[in-house]
């Protein structure tokens, strides 16, 4: 017997602003399929989460709601938690970063950072609220573009031009938050010296604790050369207060990292089983696991661990990164009904569905998982309903009636137990390094040959013949002890099922290593079914729930992003025919490192090379999904020097804003230099 593993898992924190979706719930399910198996296994796994609880965002929302921003996130938290137990998210603690063991432990860490020399400050020159009292993001600031001359742009960014631009470039600026005209003022802010654990990272980025693919963008950062991170914010702002320095507050992503360890010193306290410095301590031999998406790599990789190494705390053993979802090979969209808060799901469907599909998506890598709703009723249906359950259903009643519920030792066929029991290994193996997607493939596969067993053996015609009856109660041993086998390697996926197939086999709680012995004499409970099939409308169902969403979100008075845009003034032809507008196609896009909005575009024009800046970040927040496609670009537009670089040019790209702006493209049979007519 291998010696128990402690093992401290984390998945990253939801912001306390908003609602779950599905999206999100991606994440929680992966991470909870994955300590489920480990607790099968019977490893001491620990798995810890948190809301994010901190920041001006959080701030404003409570006082636009005249509550407190602990009575916002105390409410929030409430939602989340009712959602993640719905679908069967089992944390050991789900607690938050607005909590005392957080402010401690963030104030310890930043002491240590402070004492070794890590920490510098210098001035930094923002925009100032003088009514609100506080320093602005850009995104707090708009005014009119200085290029298109249009009005209530964002401090960086013009949404209808593209034009990309130092807050200070706005004309007629204003606050976004009290209407206010700010001014330019000086603040101490406070910066970890992350450059000084260059070599650190390069060595551990590469130690096998991160995806090859995530190494390899990490790769790009840490070649470029790092910078130091700005860890402080000004008051107000609601976080915790920089110890002996009145007025400054720990910037979000300081804490919010901070909080798995919050999290688990929480669980201590009410755990005497559990140590913090077992797992925490630099010399820890435990292993610790976060599972995050790809949009926080930066944060995970690369800050997270040289803080800890420069507090003396010790280091992730892994970090595992997914991709995005998409609905109908889409983004989540709101006009379509794709995008899907965790709840509506709830209010429609099973979340078992949900997490087998999920599991059956979802390999090692960090590509997108396509939720596609056709092949998700299939796949469902077709198997948890058509082959698991069905094994039991096709063999339940011939025992219950015909031997007293009575399971007989007789094994019919033993070729089959060897089978299951060869392949239990790779399953483990796939479930071990998250590879859920081959783990629920092999699965299947044995699921078919069951089945296919069965239906070769037929009791339900040797069963009407004279004489076969011992026949058939052996063929249906066989096949509710096979059955018995698929739910124990199907149970960290679908823990509600399994809890129902035990009732129903009338057995302990499974575990993994029950997959090594069988059912004989022994009495079942009787068989109610265990899963009904997805109907259709029920999906179109949900889906037209989320539309309702949107229209109530329409509904609400002074939501500029969703009303339409008053039209521009006219233009005449020679105008019009002045703009020189090309298909190009996009090479590589990538982040712009201190631009809330930016991407940076580099393009092929046939016969030269493009670098343009476009304010879609939030529609695309994995850039490299461009890459390769064909756009359209206005070639003749004045080069613009910016903070950044220069850009040299426009894309095209249309939608309401946020996260729904679409990248306009040509139909197929275009080519890189095209004028477009």
């Amino acid at each position: 017997m291998s010696e128990t593993r402690k093992i401290l898992v984390t998945s990253a924190l939801p912001y306390a602003n908003g609602s779950i979706h599905l999206g999100h719930m991606l994440e929680y399910i992966q991470t909870d399929m994955w300590v489920r198996f480990q607790k099968l296994r019977g490893n001491q796994c620990i798995y810890v989460c948190a809301d994010d609880a901190h920041g001006s965002a959080i701030m404003l929302r409570a006082e636009k709601e005249g509550i407190t921003p602990e009575q916002l996130i105390a409410n929030v938290q409430a939602e989340h938690s009712a959602d993640f137990a719905d679908f069967l998210v089992d944390f050991d603690n789900f607690h938050s970063t607005h909590s005392e063991e957080n402010r401690e432990l963030s104030e310890l860490i930043y002491g240590r950072l402070s004492t070794a020399g890590h920490i510098a400050t210098r001035s930094v020159t923002q925009y100032f609220d003088p009514d609100k009292g506080m320093f602005l993001a850009d995104r707090f600031i708009k005014g009119t573009c200085p290029k298109c001359a249009a009005e209530d742009q964002y401090g960086d960014n013009c949404e209808k031009c593209g034009a990309t631009y130092e807050p200070t470039e706005l004309k007629h600026p204003r606050s976004a938050i009290s209407g206010a005209v700010p001014v330019l003022r000086d603040s101490k802010h406070f910066f970890f010296k992350l450059p000084e654990f260059q070599a650190m990272l390069e060595q551990w980025t590469r130690s096998g604790t991160l995806q090859e693919s995530v190494a390899n963008k990490l790769a790009e950062w840490l070649d470029a050369g790092l910078q130091e991170w700005d860890i402080s914010r000004d008051a107000p702002y609601f976080g915790f207060e920089i110890p002996g320095e009145p007025g400054k507050y720990f910037y979000v992503w300081l804490d919010a990292p901070i909080g798995y360890m919050a999290s688990f010193k929480n669980l201590c306290a009410r755990r005497p089983d559990l140590d913090f410095d077992t797992f925490w301590s630099e010399d820890s031999t435990a292993e610790l696991y976060h599972f995050i998406g790809k949009d926080i790599i930066n944060f995970h990789a690369l800050f997270w661990p040289a803080m800890l190494e420069g507090a003396g705390f010790r280091k992730p053993s892994g970090i595992n990164v997914h991709g995005y979802l998409t609905v109908n090979g889409a983004k989540m969209s709101k006009s379509r009904g794709t995008f899907i808060k965790a709840r509506t799901y709830l209010q429609h469907l099973d979340p078992e569905y949900l997490r087998y599909y999920y599991a059956a998506k979802l390999g090692r890598g960090v590509d997108d998982l396509d939720l596609n709703l056709e092949d998700f009723v299939q796949k469902v249906n077709s198997d948890l309903v058509g082959k698991v359950v069905n094994i039991a259903s096709r063999c339940a009643g011939f025992i219950l009636k015909g031997n007293d519920g009575v399971i007989v030792a007789e094994s019919a066929a033993p070729e089959l137990n060897e089978a299951f029991l060869a392949a239990t290994p790779s399953i483990a193996e796939a479930y071990e390094i998250r590879d859920f997607a081959r783990a629920m493939r092999e699965i299947m596969t044995l699921a078919d040959r069951a089945n296919a067993w069965i239906a070769d053996k037929a009791p339900w015609a040797l069963n009407k013949q004279e004489g076969k009856q011992a026949e058939v109660q052996a063929i249906c041993a066989q096949g509710i002890n096979l059955f018995r086998q698929l739910v124990i390697f199907l149970k960290p996926v679908l823990p509600n099922l399994a809890r129902a197939a035990e009732t129903f086999l009338n057995v302990p709680p499974l575990t993994w290593d029950d997959h090594r012995s069988l059912l004989t004499g022994h009495r079942l409970n009787p068989f109610t079914p265990l899963m009904t099939r997805i109907e259709p409308a029920k999906v179109e169902g949900m889906v037209q729930a989320s539309k309702e969403d949107l229209e109530a979100t329409q509904s609400k008075p002074g939501n500029g992003e969703l009303q339409k845009a008053p039209l521009a003034a006219t233009i005449d032809f020679d105008a019009f025919a002045a703009v020189d507008l090309r298909i190009a196609l996009i090479e590589k896009a990538e982040f712009v490192e201190g631009a809330d909005k930016l991407l940076r575009l580099t393009l092929d024009i046939g016969d030269a090379k493009r670098n343009v800046f476009s304010g879609i970040k939030s529609a695309y927040p994995d850039p490299s999904e461009l890459e390769g496609r064909l756009t359209l670009y206005v070639a003749n537009l004045a080069a613009r020097k910016m903070k950044f670089g220069v850009s040299e040019g426009m894309v095209l790209a249309a939608g309401p804003g946020g996260e729904e702006i679409y990248l306009l493209s040509p139909d197929s049979g275009a080519r890189p230099g095209q004028r477009v007519m």
